[in-house]
């Protein structure tokens, strides 16, 4: 009996994980200028720990930035963050990506990640469609510290490349995902 009561606690938690993370989205919400504060500690910060990443942005036709991606989970899982795409330096719209995941995982962890958006194609896409899906429309290449040294946008295959910096916690497993970047209005 005790057995049957644990597990449909358990259950019960499970389903409640995705609906607190969607909702706690948008007590995240940060002002236009808060963003724009983060993005530029999370470059300076991307910098920081791989020194090429000043000329991807450079060489980049456009590049959005999510400083502080929120991640957690037990079986299933959720992330939410916010971000600013930039051109030539000067922020041109604000986007939020939110995740889903199911499968074999628990913990939670914080980190930030970059989008270089290298061809024109990539950046129409989701200017036009005012976000998408990771996984769906333009391919995307990530990269670890070590092939960031060596990428530059005339070697890209890829329409977008993504590194992933500043990452904190512990999150570990195996599971599916979807990721969805969206237009803000800010």
């Amino acid at each position: 009996m005790q057995l049957q009561g644990r597990r449909a606690v358990l259950r019960g938690t499970l389903a409640l994980i995705p609906a607190l993370a969607m909702r706690a989205a948008p007590a995240l919400a940060a002002s236009a200028a808060d963003i724009d504060r983060e993005v530029d500690a999370a470059v300076k910060k991307a910098v920081q720990a791989v020194p090429e990443t000043r000329e991807m942005v450079a060489k980049s036709k456009a590049v959005l930035i999510f400083p502080r991606i929120y991640k957690a989970g037990f079986m299933f899982g959720a992330q939410y963050g916010e971000g600013a795409m930039r051109k030539k330096g000067k922020t041109v719209g604000y986007y939020n990506s939110v995740a889903a995941s199911y499968g074999l995982q628990a913990g939670a962890q914080t980190f930030g990640y970059i989008l270089f958006f290298l061809t024109d194609h990539a950046v129409k896409y989701l200017e036009d469609s005012g976000g998408f899906e990771l996984g769906s429309g333009p391919s995307i290449v990530v990269l670890d510290s070590g092939t960031a040294k060596s990428f530059s946008t005339s070697t890209a295959q890829k329409d977008i490349a993504a590194m992933f910096f500043d990452q904190k916690g512990l999150m570990g497993g195996l599971g599916l995902q979807g990721s969805k970047l969206s237009k803000m209005k800010k």
